[in-house]
């Protein structure tokens, strides 16, 4: 199993701005049509408020179908989703890829 964390940062000073925004996307069409991807196995949204960072993380059955997401314009159309946020990130989300050694 793989995992992709997209991380991303909100401005100093804008913290809060943005967040409630960004939750219901996540609840109303990121998570939605993560659902329906090939090889899809979860999804875990992590926020901490203070620090005004949040983590989105998909879980992949397949290194294949992690990058399958990617190479078919999914993952790059979640991200257009948060454009209209952008404005308050230090920078535009990243991501980082990892294999799933252990799971409960």
């Amino acid at each position: 199993m793989y995992a992709r964390i997209t991380v991303l940062e909100w401005k100093m000073g804008q913290k809060h701005e943005g967040m409630q925004e960004m939750l219901q996307l996540l609840r109303d069409r990121i998570v939605p049509t993560a659902k329906l991807q090939q090889g899809f196995k979860g999804f875990l949204g992590l926020l901490d408020r203070r620090e005004g960072k949040a983590m989105a993380i998909t879980l992949w059955e397949m290194e294949t179908d992690l990058q399958a997401s990617e190479v078919s314009g999914y993952y790059r159309a979640q991200l257009a989703e948060l454009v209209p946020l952008s404005d308050l990130y230090t920078t535009p989300p990243y991501r980082e890829v990892y294999e799933v050694i252990v799971q409960e």
